[in-house]
């Protein structure tokens, strides 16, 4: 095969760039191989260590991906070879090996790479899974992410998620998931569940749970990444599109919620400017897609549509005060109808607060104090805090920042919080703080 001459690319940084890039095609096709999650895994990780012991010595193969796999079949045939149960396997993987796809199976060969992309999709969403289980594999197998990512994202030991990995690829093998292709309803059911993980992941990198770090652009990166490629995959799915658009838009905000030092800017002071156009023309022609598609389909919009919907008005106001606050709230008490989140009510109240004023947002919060979904959710305080301000009560507005305070993990948005409880003396009846905390800004 053919190669670059050796350099400065071909180092082991270079080569887990590619491996990052070309992990989820080449584990996909494995999988189909073989029938076996754990042993396409364990084919595609030797091509790996192929990879770093020979590219920086021989250069980088024009056609990494190809290397990849042609190595991983290579595997499987030594693996099988003698196997008298697997020999037509073994003769199949050799007659492809002799004979590569001629350029008139180009096109085919795509369509069944995306295929077997969609495949290991739905075979890590596999029902047999609990949920932790499957959006681990999907971060894993689908994202591509390594086990200390992963442990990163769930805020938890890479030893849980190791060990989390080998009872689901046992549990896959035990119910012999990668035999059985799901049917029409197991593929929305199992489609929804990949959805949520992308959309638990852009949230984690849009606002860390914990620790130091407000924001973690890398996992919003790859969120957008897998986004991009489910709308390949299935272009005909509305919230598929919806979950791609609310993510772009999101992203182009990324850059302006962080000032210096890494400090919180919150979305009614950031810097407009610094929104990146690319991410926003991007999600609102995303946002297009979505809702043309729910519209030809005869629903109405989804929750990641309408979420996006949210994002759009603000992506279109040039400055904080064009924002069609009425707009909002009409979007999120559609929202609510469709998700029965109590979350969505607190960012509802504040779209009422912000379009008729705080006295609205403030009784619509008061319906929700016993709701046990928000006992512990710190954005129900904070958004609280900031209404009584306004309407200069600071005694209580600064408890409630205190008790915000107390129920975040993120270091970077406690300090925040303790920052608006100790100015409250300083505000007058109805002003705002240079840093507004709404529950929106942070989903």
């Amino acid at each position: 095969m053919t190669v670059t001459d050796p350099g400065p690319l071909t180092t082991p940084a270079s080569v887990e760039a590619i491996w990052r890039l070309e992990s989820t095609r080449l584990i996909a096709a494995l999988v189909r191989m073989v029938r076996d999650v754990g042993l396409a895994e364990d084919l595609a990780q030797d091509a790996l260590v192929a990879a770093l012991a020979q590219w920086p010595v021989d250069g980088v193969p024009r056609n990494p991906g190809g290397w990849l796999m042609t190595t991983a079949k290579r595997r499987a045939i030594d693996h099988f070879r003698g196997a008298d149960r697997r020999q037509r396997l073994h003769a199949a993987l050799a007659q492809d090996l002799a004979h590569p796809p001629a350029p008139t199976e180009i096109a085919d060969a795509v369509d069944h790479l995306e295929d077997d992309v969609l495949r290991l999709m739905f075979l890590c969403a596999h029902p047999a899974l609990t949920a932790d289980a499957q959006a681990t594999l999907t971060l894993k197998f689908v994202g591509g992410l390594s086990t200390r990512e992963i442990a990163r994202a769930y805020l938890t030991s890479e030893a849980t998620i190791a060990q989390r990995v080998v009872r689901a690829k046992r549990v896959l093998a035990r119910v012999r998931a990668a035999l059985a292709e799901p049917d029409r309803a197991e593929r929305v059911a199992r489609l929804t569940v990949v959805l949520g993980v992308v959309y638990l992941l852009f949230n984690e990198g849009y606002s860390a749970t914990a620790g130091a770090d407000w924001t973690r652009p890398a996992l919003c990166e790859e969120a957008v990444r897998l986004g991009r490629m489910l709308t390949a995959l299935v272009p005909g799915h509305a919230e598929a599109h919806g979950l791609l658009a609310l993510m772009e838009l999101q992203s182009s905000r990324l850059a302006a919620r962080r000032g210096p030092h890494g400090r919180p800017v919150l979305l009614l002071n950031q810097d407009r400017t610094r929104w990146d156009t690319g991410h926003l023309s991007r999600g609102l022609a995303a946002l297009d897609r979505a809702e043309r598609l729910a519209a030809a389909g005869g629903g109405a919009a989804g929750n990641y549509t309408l979420q996006a919907a949210i994002a759009a008005c603000h992506g279109r106001a040039r400055t904080s005060a064009d924002t069609d606050w009425v707009r909002i709230a009409v979007l999120y008490e559609d929202l609510a109808r469709v998700t029965g989140s109590p979350v969505v009510e607190v960012n509802r109240a504040v779209a009422l607060a912000m379009a008729y004023g705080p006295e609205a947002g403030l009784t619509l919060l008061d319906q929700l104090s016993d709701a046990p979904a928000l006992r512990a959710y710190h954005l129900l305080p904070s958004v609280r805090g900031d209404l009584l301000s306004r309407l200069g009560r600071p005694a209580e507005a600064r408890a409630e920042f205190e008790r915000a305070a107390g129920l975040t993990a993120n270091h970077a948005e406690r300090e925040l919080l303790l920052a608006r409880a100790a100015e409250q003396g300083d505000l007058a009846p109805n002003s705002t703080s240079r840093d507004v905390t709404y529950a929106h800004d942070d989903e």
